[in-house]
């Protein structure tokens, strides 16, 4: 199977009709939400450019697009933390997908946890949140152990997502 987008033709066709058409950025980007199957955790958030929403479609496993490397990503290609794909989504104007996916091996963060949304932002004013005093935020975790060591999966080489 290959996976063909149509052309947006009316807003009718994007928001009612039944024909894929999905909206890319400037850049050639689609923003992908992904969460787990099972619980609806969210697990990240990333991009696929129409090449890995293609390969997704057609693989049933999660492809996305580094925007810091510039290249197409198969998620756990490396790790073996592969995402396959239980349901695909997209939203009502077509411009962004949301994928709910099984994790081979639980984690999906490549820092080691579970989700890579790990740490909380402190707000509404109590604790330590924004302007108590001119300090730095201070982010709080909400996972305490990693699902596996980075520096196992991926050596030490360093991070070209980091800064």
């Amino acid at each position: 199977m290959t996976a063909e987008f149509s052309p947006r033709r009316s807003v009718e066709q994007v928001e009612e009709g039944t024909a894929l058409a999905p909206k890319f950025d400037a850049d050639g980007l689609i923003p992908a939400v992904t969460t787990d199957h099972g619980t609806g955790e969210v697990l990240m958030h990333a991009y696929m450019n129409a090449e890995a929403l293609k390969l997704t479609i057609e693989t049933g496993e999660a492809h996305y697009f580094s925007r810091s490397r510039r290249v197409l990503w198969h998620k756990g290609a490396t790790s073996g933390l592969v995402q396959k794909v239980r349901e695909l989504l997209i939203d009502d104007d077509q411009d962004c997908v949301w994928l709910r996916v099984d994790v081979s091996g639980g984690a999906s963060c490549h820092v080691g946890y579970r989700s890579c949304f790990y740490r909380r932002v402190p707000v509404g004013g109590g604790g330590n949140s924004a302007g108590s005093g001119g300090k730095p935020l201070e982010l709080e975790f909400t996972e305490s152990e990693k699902m596996f060591d980075p520096a196992a999966v991926y050596g030490d080489a360093p991070n070209p997502t980091r800064l």
